[in-house]
């Protein structure tokens, strides 16, 4: 999971640029985080990055989803188009 299993098309997103984003999260919660990467000898930020990028994996996957987002984007164009005159 941790260390270095990431997919090319992440690593090469990463390679680019970096965003910086705060992540609130119940005490609880942030607590388990804290000891599960301390456990693994892991950072918060690397399981979280690949918790996200699982997220995405996911999301790619899911016909659902991917249904969602195409209706998103044709809304999108339309809208451009208009404003492109």
């Amino acid at each position: 999971m941790y260390g270095g299993k990431r997919s090319k098309h992440w690593s090469t997103l990463m390679a680019d640029t970096q965003k910086v984003m705060t992540l609130r999260l119940p005490a609880g919660q942030a607590e388990a985080l804290d000891f599960i990467a301390e456990v693994d000898s892991v950072s918060v930020s690397e399981i979280i990055r690949d918790a996200i990028e699982n997220h995405i994996e996911l999301c790619r996957a899911d016909d659902g989803f991917q249904k969602r987002l195409a209706a998103s984007m044709e809304r999108h164009k339309r809208i451009l188009d208009r404003l492109a005159g």
